[in-house]
């Protein structure tokens, strides 16, 4: 069957792979999709006679990797430009790696672009482009003394302004998820943009345990980039990082490059995590996925491609050249995790962070028909984005 079979035919059972749901394996089962989403994970006889088979012929069928913090690829940042096309190149780059719904990501920027990015978002929404989940503000509303590479200049407190204009863009989204600090924003803001559906995360600060304690306790559930511009676990102050791991209630992002964090650290971490919530994979990915670029600008300064990071000339970390099976395969293979943790880190987790665990992030009835084919070597196969298939190696 050709690439289009799968949206034309309506059922089609896909078979001969080893099939990974979230959370068992099925060994000799077909998946069998109708139209844009997963029928049933079925054997033998329940295989519905009306659905032709498209044989994948080994390997292993995952959930589409979903990630929450993508600033950039295919050449566009979304400071750039904020239009539907950008989205979309943004979303393709990402769909080889087997990322198939993303968070945008706008790194702090005028209050222009920041209205322009969740308009242009609402209409990529409205067409629905493949792979497009919604949109990440990370900033404006930051701590300075943990800026990283955001601009200081275009950092500010969250307004009353401020607070309307993040409500009134979760309507406008499916899912909104606003990065702040402590420094920047006020309890009773939080609880409002927590009780519209804006997701808060804990980031780019400074506070204390206390200090991220207090989000949490007023609806922050997120944690952006654990470890990485934050203030760090002490013998006599866990900050911000010790939070994250033992608040139960918040989830964490996890730039898994062996760069950001160590890997000691992120053992560490993984032993250390107090659940429900739980440790998942984000790439902070920037325009270069996807290209040969050696360099870029962001916000007028010039970040630079080399032995597997991005920095600014002074050496600060500026996002991450990751994409997603990469860290997949760095948490199997270099951290050592079973390799169905380390598919839920990228699939289950964050998905279950967003609140949109329902229809992606797994493999069973009534979900999104979003998956990846792999090889056993953990290479891209194949990719389908709600029922179609967008890459093919």
């Amino acid at each position: 069957m050709n690439s289009d079979d799968v949206e034309k035919d309506g059922r089609v059972a896909l078979r001969g792979a080893l099939i990974f749901d979230g959370e068992a394996w099925h060994d000799d089962a077909e998946l069998v999709i109708h139209n844009a989403q997963v029928e049933r994970i079925a054997q033998g006889k329940d295989v519905p006679d009306d659905a032709p088979s498209v044989e994948l012929d080994g390997g292993i069928l995952v959930p589409g990797f979903v990630d929450l913090q993508v600033n950039g690829g295919g050449g566009v940042m979304l400071n750039d430009r904020q239009d539907v096309e950008a989205f979309r190149t943004i979303c393709a780059a990402h769909a080889p790696f087997g990322t198939t719904s993303i968070l945008v990501t706008l790194i702090t920027d005028t209050p222009a672009v920041t209205a322009l990015a969740v308009d242009g978002c609402a209409a990529a929404l409205a067409e629905q482009v493949p792979g497009l989940l919604g949109l990440h503000l990370e900033g404006p509303h930051l701590s300075i003394a943990r800026k990283g590479a955001h601009d200081p200049a275009l950092i500010r407190p969250v307004s009353s302004e401020d607070e309307a204009f993040l409500i009134a863009s979760r309507k406008k989204v499916h899912v909104l998820l606003s990065t702040l600090a402590r420094e920047s924003v006020e309890p009773d803001q939080i609880k409002a943009l927590a009780a519209a559906g804006v997701l808060v995360s804990i980031g780019h600060t400074d506070t204390t345990y206390e200090g991220a304690a207090e989000m949490a306790e007023a609806g922050a559930s997120i944690v952006t980039h654990l470890f990485n511009a934050m203030s760090q676990i002490g013998n006599r102050a866990p900050g911000v990082a010790g939070a994250a791991l033992d608040i139960g209630q918040l989830h964490a992002g996890l730039i898994a490059d062996g760069i950001h964090v160590d890997p000691a650290t992120i053992g560490i971490a993984l032993r250390g995590k107090n659940g429900p919530g739980h440790i998942f994979l984000v790439t902070d990915a920037m325009a270069t996925i996807g290209t040969d670029m050696s360099s870029f600008t962001l916000n007028g300064r010039t970040i630079f491609r080399k032995e597997g990071s991005l920095r600014l000339a002074d050496g600060t970390l500026a996002g991450a050249d990751l994409d997603m099976i990469s860290a997949v395969r760095f948490m199997h293979q270099r951290i050592g995790l079973p390799l169905e943790e380390a598919l839920r880190m990228a699939t289950v987790y964050p998905a279950r962070a967003a609140r949109v665990d329902d229809r992606i992030g797994r493999l069973g009835a009534g979900t999104d028909a979003s998956f990846v084919h792999l090889t056993e070597q953990l290479d891209v196969r194949r990719v389908w984005i709600r029922g179609t298939e967008a890459f093919r190696a």
